[in-house]
């Protein structure tokens, strides 16, 4: 360590009674250089459910960090295991013992009634969060290609209109939801927003379809970076797009029908 030495005039008393200036070499310790603190980066492996669980966690295929910098690590970690595993425990608890209980997550959003609150709220965090971490993926964003592509150009003219008219609705969602890329009953793609956690699958949604992208306007999903810029949020989660995909889940959907 270096050692800084300064000079400082103290007054010393003599023994023999009279004052005089003495100059005193002192030697101070320079401060520690500060370390270089690393942040741990959890592993989303570790996240555990309750026991006797039915439904499973979607298991992340990338880190918390992965998605940096439009989405950042530590609100990552708190949505997957806080918010998301929350919503998956009450799941499970909720359908002990009642005729849900050997139904698919979809098959129990297109059963249940809006005035099941408790089921509607943790059965649509569940299935909406676990679309919104699959269509994400590092390094990805662009624009689609292939089949996906004709059809967002055949239904909304082109992929600038598409990507403005869901930047709009996740924008104009009042409040805590969700913006999705669906497909309706007639096989045609259209854009549309859900409050809390409701969904386009569930009775009461006000355009039913089949879902093949999502964005997350809950705060938590955003504000420890964003805070009140929720635009901003928005217009960088095209960043984070895993368009190949949504693409295979809009040529599944439309082989079904």
């Amino acid at each position: 360590m270096k050692n800084l030495v300064f000079y400082v005039f103290v007054l010393t008393t003599l023994l023999v009674g009279c004052n005089t200036k003495k100059l005193i070499e002192v030697e101070v310790p320079l401060p520690e250089e500060a370390s270089t603190t690393v942040v741990k980066v959890n592993n989303p492996d570790d996240v555990k459910l309750d026991e006797n669980s039915i439904f499973e966690l979607y298991k992340l295929p990338y880190k918390y960090d992965a998605l940096e910098p439009n989405i950042d690590t530590k609100t990552m970690e708190v949505h997957y295991s806080k918010h998301y595993l929350g919503y998956t425990n009450n799941l499970n608890k909720a359908i002990i013992g009642t005729e849900f209980e050997k139904l698919t997550i979809e098959e129990i959003l297109n059963k249940l009634t809006p005035d099941n609150s408790v089921l509607r709220n943790n059965a649509g965090g569940y299935y909406n969060h676990n679309l919104f971490w699959e269509i994400m993926a590092p390094n990805k964003g662009g624009e689609p290609t292939g089949t996906l592509n004709k059809a967002i150009i055949a239904d909304f003219g082109s992929y600038q209109v598409f990507l403005e008219s869901f930047n709009e609705a996740a924008s104009k969602q009042f409040g805590a939801g969700w913006a999705w890329l669906i497909i309706d009953k007639t096989g045609k793609l259209q854009v549309t927003s859900t409050p809390n956690q409701d969904n386009p699958l569930m009775q009461n949604a006000t355009l039913k379809g089949k879902p093949i992208l999502c964005i997350d306007v809950w705060e938590h999903a955003y504000y420890l970076k964003y805070q009140n810029k929720r635009k901003d949020y928005i217009t960088n989660f095209v960043n984070v797009i895993n368009w190949d995909m949504v693409s295979k889940k809009y040529e599944a959907a439309i082989s079904e029908k």
